[in-house]
């Protein structure tokens, strides 16, 4: 499916440094093919560090958790 954005803008220079950041941790805490509940929480701090969450950002986090999961490359680890 695709979404389609008409009134949303190009990232920040800075949206785009912070989207650097959670992608680097992202794959440190995914390397191991496990996540855990701490290691969400961890990546929540990280989205919500600037006082917001991005289009960008939850699409990062799709695509490198939860597709992961969906497809089983990823396994929640309780």
């Amino acid at each position: 499916m695709k979404i389609e954005r008409p009134s949303t803008k190009l990232p920040t220079p800075e949206e785009l440094q912070e989207l650097g950041k959670l992608k680097t941790a992202i794959e440190q805490i995914i390397a191991n093919g496990k996540i855990s509940k701490e290691e969400c929480e961890r990546i929540k701090r990280i989205m919500w560090a600037d006082g917001k969450i991005t289009p960008e950002e939850l699409e990062l986090c799709r695509t490198m958790i939860y597709h992961q999961i969906t497809i089983g490359e990823l396994e929640w680890e309780y």
